[in-house]
């Protein structure tokens, strides 16, 4: 090839280079322009069919894969999009592709209810923590979290478990793709663990003897549910079952709006006690139940936290001392006061008596000195009015002696006879340490549910004694007009009372078990709990036992002896 021809072909090949660098240079303006113009009236006015327009029915379909930094952001932007604005994109008809994927998870059905327990504690079964915690629908583990490394995103990328519920906001999630599901077949889910109740549900709770179905077939009557025994808190079962069937305090706690806006000091502990308390109640008279029994591992957590472990789920405790502090801390923590500010606690138990106390001299002094000191001021009779939760009868000493067919004698006293106590006649010695006193009893308002405790047992500094004495007692028409001071006697109208629940402890002292006996105001009948075990009993049976602690229901104007006993 020629000199001259070699520059030709160079200057062509620059030429056309230049060309080229200029047309992409035009292009490159073209498209800037384009993006400097202002967007239209409809551009603006639906940003979002624009995109859709612009993006291939193929990406529609088949969304990009997410990277770590945008699946984070787009956590974030889910927990900031609030329902108002979900309602408003939905109206419009430019409802995103997360929210009706939502509506349509395909993984409900590896949700398994028969493994769902939300009586315990709600914590992560990893990390311990109470701070966001998520039950896995489908083995009913609690997990931390729902974002990348959090413990709930883990465990269903490694087992292959989908559905999760936040346990505080009651909402439920797809993990790891982390969308909201909504669909009305999982509120059965949501109502085991936060059961709410109607006003009219609560009014017709009494007059009902409808059977409840448990997910696994079981049936149950609603309120007459089996309490499952830890260890050794059997004590505490039986107490929180006798309360739960007082109609008062139980259509008080399960409405939680009674209460939730009461004010209490920064750091106060105690209104764990009436939460918990809230909660067991509408767990015991939940008619949706997954199962025929209720763990009450929340509420002991709660009285151990409470009584600083004065009572304990290991050890086994005394009803008649659990009954006394719990509804003194309830009282308490629902800001009651001694006398003044009263609560639902005082309103349903607290009666009141007068106490006429002498004191006496010492019985080693002679004779003469005790006459001197009798005229003294100091040994004359006062009297005190008192407010009181419950009654306690003492029982007379059980015989020491075996009788003639080497058997222990049973020994029976009526109910009346250690109900004499509060005649305001029965005088009583009391010792202490130092002084003896003469003291004497009489009531002066009896409240609407009466407790009687018992008195079996005795302390000394060795061991603990229990008197196996059987009180005789009948089930309805306890009428206690004589045990009320002349005056107060024209003031109440209604003194009969009939018996509600009767606790009774069986074995010794210190190991002994507790059953309950409780009326079911609905069908008229009385049924037996011991644990979870729950049965139908005849009313003659329940005196024969050995009873410890008893609720009687004072009756109403209207009301007749509806029980048959």
């Amino acid at each position: 090839m020629s000199g001259r021809s070699k520059r030709e072909s160079r200057g062509s090949t620059r030429g056309k280079r230049e060309s080229e660098s200029r047309g992409s240079s035009g292009r490159v303006k073209r498209e800037r322009d384009r993006e400097r113009e202002p967007e239209t009236a409809s551009s603006r006015s639906s940003p979002v069919r624009v995109k859709r327009e612009v993006e291939p029915a193929s990406a529609r379909e088949a969304p990009a894969p997410v990277f770590p930094a945008v699946r984070v952001k787009r956590e974030r932007e889910a927990d900031e999009d609030s329902e108002p604005e979900r309602e408003v994109r939905a109206k419009n008809g430019r409802e995103d592709s997360e929210d009706r994927r939502s509506r349509h998870c395909p993984y409900l059905d590896t949700i398994n209810r028969s493994v769902l327990d939300f009586d315990f504690e709600k914590l992560c079964s990893i990390s311990l923590s109470h701070i966001n915690a998520y039950a896995c629908l489908v083995c009913g583990k609690y997990f931390q979290g729902r974002g990348l490394k959090s413990h709930a995103y883990i465990h269903s990328v490694q087992f292959s478990h989908h559905v999760f519920l936040n346990l505080h906001t009651l909402k439920f999630y797809c993990l790891p793709d982390n969308y909201e599901i909504i669909d009305s077949s999982l509120e059965d889910i949501t109502y085991v663990l936060k059961p709410t109740f109607t006003k009219q549900q609560i009014a017709n709770l009494d007059k009902q003897a409808k059977l409840s179905r448990a997910y696994d077939g079981t049936t149950y009557l609603p309120g007459i549910v089996g309490l499952n025994n830890i260890k050794a808190n059997d004590y505490a079962n039986a107490v929180l079952q006798a309360l739960s069937n007082v109609p008062p305090l139980r259509n008080y706690f399960l409405e939680e709006d009674n209460y939730k806006n009461i004010k209490r000091p920064p750091g106060d502990i105690m209104f764990l006690l009436v939460q918990r308390f809230g909660e067991l109640m509408r767990k015991l008279w939940n008619p949706r139940n997954f199962k025929a029994h209720v763990s009450p591992h929340e509420m002991l957590q709660a009285v151990v936290l409470c009584s600083k472990k004065t009572f304990q789920i290991t050890k086994q405790g005394d009803g008649v001392d659990f009954l006394s502090w719990f509804l003194n801390a309830l009282h308490s923590a629902l800001g009651g006061t001694k006398k003044k500010k009263k609560t639902i606690v005082t309103d349903v138990f607290q009666g009141s008596m007068r106490i006429f106390t002498k004191k006496l001299p010492h019985p080693d002094l002679p004779a003469e000195e005790k006459e001197q000191l009798l005229h003294n001021d100091e040994y004359q009779e006062t009297m005190v009015e008192s407010t009181f939760m419950y009654l306690t009868l003492d029982l007379p000493t059980a015989p020491l002696y075996k009788d003639e067919k080497e058997q222990l004698i049973i020994p029976q006293v009526p109910l009346f006879n250690i109900l004499a106590k509060f005649n305001g006649i029965t005088e009583k010695e009391y010792k202490t340490y130092k002084e003896n006193f003469l003291k004497r009893f009489q009531l002066t308002k009896l409240p609407p549910y009466l407790i009687f405790c018992i008195k079996r047992f005795t302390k000394n500094n060795f061991f603990v004694e229990k008197n196996p004495t059987i009180v005789n007692f009948p089930i309805t028409n306890v009428d206690l007009r004589e045990y009320l001071s002349e005056e107060v006697q024209a003031v109440h109208k209604n003194t009969t009372y009939d018996l509600i629940a009767n606790i009774v402890h069986d074995g010794k002292p210190s190991e002994g078990s507790y059953r309950i006996h409780v009326l079911h105001h609905g069908t008229g009948k009385w049924y037996e709990l011991q644990d979870l075990q729950v049965t139908d009993i005849l009313p003659q049976m329940i005196t024969l036992s050995e009873a410890y602690i008893q609720i009687w229901k004072r009756r109403d104007n209207d009301e007749t002896n509806q029980q048959g006993a």
